[in-house]
C-alpha cells in the first residue's frame, strides 16, 4: 500500500489525466509550438499542485480553529434573556436612528465641484450628492482640510450642506 499525497484526491487526479488527455503532455491551452514554459504540461501541474497544498492547508487551519472552537465553547447562551431590543426598545431605537450619514466629502474629477458621499441608513445604497457653491465662502485651505481630513468648517457651510444633503435624500426616498 503507498501513501497517497493529501492533495491526490480523486477529483483532482482525474482532473490532471483529463488535463493530460487534452494537452497529450504539451501545451495545455492546445498551441501547435507554444513557447511559453507556463504552458506546458509539467510546469502547470506543478503550479496546480501547489494551488491545491495551499488550499487544503487553509481549509486544515479553519477545520482546526472550528474543532478547537467546539471543544472549548462552555455551551453558555451569549444572548442576555431580556436586553436592548425587545419589542417595545427596538422600536424606539429605530425611530432614533438618522436617515442618513455623511460619511465625507470630495471634489469631483470632472465637474471640479465638491460632493458629500452619504450612505443611507439600514441600506448599502450611497448617494454622492452635488453640493455647487455651498463651499465658496470657505477659503480654500479649510476646503482641502475638511475634504482630506475631515476637519469641522464653519456651521454655516455645515448647515447648508446639511439642507443639501436633506434634499437629495428627501428626493431618494420621495418623502
Amino acid at each position: 500500500m503507498t501513501n497517497k499525497p493529501k492533495w491526490a484526491t480523486s477529483e483532482r487526479q482525474t482532473h490532471l489525466v483529463k488535463l493530460f488527455v487534452k494537452s497529450g503532455g504539451f501545451c495545455i491551452f492546445g498551441h501547435a509550438n507554444c513557447t511559453i514554459p507556463e504552458h506546458h504540461y509539467e510546469i502547470f501541474i506543478e503550479r496546480l499542485i501547489d494551488d491545491w497544498q495551499a488550499e487544503d492547508r487553509q481549509q486544515s487551519s479553519l477545520d482546526w480553529k472550528a474543532e478547537s472552537k467546539a471543544m472549548h465553547s462552555l455551551g453558555e447562551r451569549k444572548l442576555p434573556l431580556r436586553g436592548r431590543f425587545n419589542n417595545i426598545s427596538s422600536v424606539i431605537w429605530h425611530d432614533q436612528q438618522p436617515i442618513y450619514y455623511l460619511e465625507g466629502l470630495g471634489m469631483s474629477g470632472i465637474t471640479l465641484t465638491p460632493f458629500a458621499k452619504v450612505k443611507l441608513s439600514s441600506s448599502y445604497m450611497r448617494l454622492y450628492v452635488d453640493l455647487g457653491d455651498s463651499l465658496r465662502d470657505v477659503s480654500k485651505n479649510k476646503r482641502r482640510k475638511a475634504i482630506r481630513y475631515g476637519k469641522p468648517l464653519p456651521k454655516s457651510v455645515d448647515n447648508r450642506i446639511a439642507d443639501k444633503v436633506w434634499e437629495a435624500v428627501r428626493h431618494y426616498l420621495n418623502y
